[in-house]
């Protein structure tokens, strides 16, 4: 009787909570997915591709915002990130988090490639002369605009990868706790203590820089 009851709360749960819902039903999607792709179904492969293209795409628009300082765009990291992801297949083994944990993983690490060789070797780039006067915003706009992210990166860089990641996933892509939860192989929970502990040493660390 207890089970049942756990059972009927779960569904409820995941019904009134789609973000939930959606998340845990993409994961399902690659868990029966990873076993026959990993033994070299191809058709397998190309719908894990399908399935977290997306995804990617939505977490590098985040990530990296305006890629004009980058030598990349957002989709030159995106298709790096599903190479990487076709190529480790093969090489995967259930280490207690979800695929889709294991490809955010990816993702991450492909970009903080791309920032880094953005570091190493800077671009200048020069937008062509209009034709006639423009209102969207000038060059002060923009340059404002990329040392506030420039800023907010650096400022970043005082949080541990993995509060980066809940940070990003949370305030960036808008995502539930429920969501990063299953992004990351952790529970609600302690997503909601991450994200409150990152929050709380940016706090103290604009504080002692004002």
């Amino acid at each position: 009787m207890a089970t049942e009851h756990k059972i009927a709360a779960s569904k409820t749960h995941a019904h009134s909570n789609p973000a939930l819902s959606e998340s845990r039903r993409v994961s399902a999607e690659l868990e029966k997915l990873i076993g026959p792709a990993a033994a070299g179904d191809k058709r397998a492969v190309s719908e894990i591709v399908r399935i977290v293209h997306p995804l990617v795409r939505r977490y590098c628009g985040a990530r990296l915002g305006n890629t004009a300082h980058l030598h990349v765009t957002a989709d030159d990291v995106v298709q790096e990130i599903l190479i990487a992801t076709v190529n480790a297949i093969p090489r995967y083994r259930d280490q207690g988090k979800s695929f889709l944990a294991f490809v955010y993983g990816i993702a991450a690490n492909k970009v903080a490639d791309a920032f880094r060789r953005s570091q190493m070797h800077p671009t200048y780039p020069a937008a062509d002369l209009p034709d006639q006067p423009c209102g969207s915003a000038g060059p002060e706009e923009w340059a404002l605009a990329s040392e506030r992210r420039a800023a907010t990166r650096e400022l970043m860089k005082i949080l541990a990868p993995a509060h980066r990641e809940v940070l990003v996933m949370r305030i960036v892509l808008g995502w539930s706790a429920a969501q990063t939860a299953e992004a990351i192989g952790t529970s609600p929970g302690v997503v909601r203590v991450m994200q409150h502990r990152a929050l709380n040493k940016l706090r103290a660390e604009l504080k002692i820089a004002s």
